[in-house]
């Protein structure tokens, strides 16, 4: 089997997840809007401005969507910098190109693939950000090994991944409400605007039963990182966390 066929492969092996970011991108960027209150944005900003630091000469965007990670870098970078976005969904990647060349963005280049079979080089990476498709990767996965074992293949020695994602907030109150509003408002929101209740309904349930930071913080150290450091946002409903390799 060669390598193209390799990856349409474990692109086919995705596919209840790929037919929901294929279908619900059009209105993908506003939903996000609506249902964080216009906190994803500044949200990602801090995640960019993390993998930046230490001005890192290539860095993927991993699990792009609509690149609004990668552009957030390429527009926040004081140094030259090669900035890929990458995604299994087609539909993704062809608004994300639309987004960057109205922008006039350079530097970026949007690659398809799978995660869990990444078409770069050992070592290509300085930093690997995502955002908000970390727990894609790892809730509920049985592929949760392939996809950071190739994340650390990828990543050079000394290397950050940077996710920012969403958590549990330690507070039981907050955390009952915070459940409560994804169930409820954000689920019937993004289903009312996007018309696929499969794609909110898994939002809701992922996100509300998603691991809590010291859960997570374990799992990466488990599967070969060598420090992590974690900064909660709003109360701990997400937040970035920081892997060394």
């Amino acid at each position: 089997m060669g390598l193209f066929e390799m990856r349409e492969k474990a692109l086919a092996s995705r596919k209840p997840l790929y037919d929901m970011f294929s279908e619900i991108p059009p209105r993908y960027d506003l939903i996000n809007t609506i249902i964080t209150l216009n906190m994803d944005r500044s949200w990602r900003q801090k995640a960019a401005r993390e993998c930046l630091t230490g001005k890192p000469k290539r860095i993927l965007d991993l699990c792009c969507g609509t690149g609004d990670l990668a552009m957030s870098i390429t527009r926040l970078a004081e140094h030259p910098a090669e900035v890929c976005g990458l995604d299994f969904s087609q539909s993704m990647l062809e608004i994300a190109a639309e987004k960057s060349g109205a922008k006039g963005l350079k530097g970026i280049t949007f690659t398809r693939a799978d995660a869990s079979l990444l078409p770069f080089a050992n070592a290509s990476f300085d930093c690997i950000g995502i955002s908000f498709a970390f727990r894609n990767l790892t809730y509920k996965s049985p592929s949760v090994k392939d996809y950071l074992t190739e994340i650390l293949r990828v990543l050079e020695p000394g290397g950050r991944l940077v996710i920012a994602e969403s958590s549990q907030p330690k507070s039981v109150l907050i955390r009952s409400v915070y459940h409560f509003y994804m169930r409820q408002w954000v689920f019937r929101i993004g289903w009312l605007i996007s018309g696929n209740r499969q794609a909110y309904r898994y939002l809701a349930e992922s996100c509300s039963r998603y691991y809590s930071p010291d859960e997570l913080t374990e799992l990466l150290l488990k599967l070969g990182f060598t420090q992590v450091r974690y900064t909660p946002f709003f109360f701990g409903v997400a937040g970035i966390f920081v892997a060394t390799r």
